[in-house]
């Protein structure tokens, strides 16, 4: 099976070269796979023909979005868009890569795959919210997967971020412990889509995050724990850090579609940090 991978030099698309390395891989990022020239992009399929687009590229800088909503939505809705017609036109499956963004985290409880999205109060969750659309319009053989609080090896990522401040300068670091999620390792997410490339018929959208779930305060008390670290951490809440887009309070999600569909769980998100920071970070 031959994947091309766009943003494959992101977090994800670092550990999916990795973790996925007995397929024949074709890992494309700028400036040859330009997700954005919808010509350019096609000529790569032509001269490439994978069998399965791994779709990772995107502008996933949260804030950035706000201030460059233009550059937001050209890659992540009309660069989807493009990358689902070229995947469409040549008979290639297509796996995509979303956000929990794309609701507004204003429910209770998890939200599953059947909950309807509507991109939520952020740029970033409008255009991805757009992206998925165009994916479900220009391709009928798709799968959206949707990823959040995620990190791995090489970062950026919010335990790169703990593990950098705590050096032993600071007495205590503040850290929001009103909204909730479900922290996930790229890890975790590659053995997840390994399970979807081996059902070439599986198609729709799923949730592939970490079971379990945590604030941004336990799970930075868990990466200290883990590693050992005795640095105090101290909660706060979201409104003490603004932030240009605002964070969902609930970012939980159910992953009712693996069950529904006979795959395998994803991982408790303390043992997928396990072993995330028993390797390299």
């Amino acid at each position: 099976m031959r994947i091309l991978i766009t943003g494959a030099n992101g977090m994800l698309g670092r550990t999916l070269r990795q973790k996925l390395s007995d397929y024949e891989l074709i890992p494309t990022d700028l400036p040859e796979g330009d997700i954005t020239d919808e010509n350019k992009f096609d000529a790569l399929m032509v001269r490439e023909k994978p069998d399965v687009v791994i779709h990772c590229a995107a502008m996933t800088a949260v804030d950035d979005c706000e201030s460059k909503s233009d550059l937001a939505y050209k890659l992540n809705a009309i660069g989807s868009a493009n990358v689902a017609g070229s995947c469409a036109r040549h008979g290639v499956r297509l796996i995509a890569i979303s956000t929990d963004y794309v609701f507004d985290g204003a429910k209770e409880r998890p939200y599953h795959e059947f909950d309807a999205a509507t991109g939520g109060a952020t740029v970033y969750g409008q255009s991805k919210f757009a992206g998925e659309e165009a994916i479900r319009l220009r391709c009928p053989d798709h799968v959206i997967c949707r990823i959040s609080w995620l990190y791995g090896a090489g970062g950026p990522s919010f335990v790169h971020a703990m593990l950098k401040l705590a050096d032993g300068s600071r007495p205590e670091l503040k850290v929001v412990d009103d909204q909730l999620g479900n922290p996930t390792s790229t890890l975790a997410v590659a053995e997840a889509l390994r399970g979807i490339l081996s059902r070439p018929f599986l198609s729709g959208t799923f949730h592939l995050t970490c079971e379990g779930e945590a604030t941004w305060y336990e799970f930075a008390r868990e990466i200290f724990r883990q590693r050992g670290i005795g640095q105090k951490v101290v909660p706060c809440k979201t409104s003490e850090f603004p932030r240009p887009a605002p964070r969902p309070a609930n970012s939980r999600l159910e992953k009712r579609m693996l069950r529904l569909c006979g795959l395998p769980p994803m991982p408790e998100w303390r043992e997928a940090l396990r072993e995330f920071l028993s390797g390299e970070i």
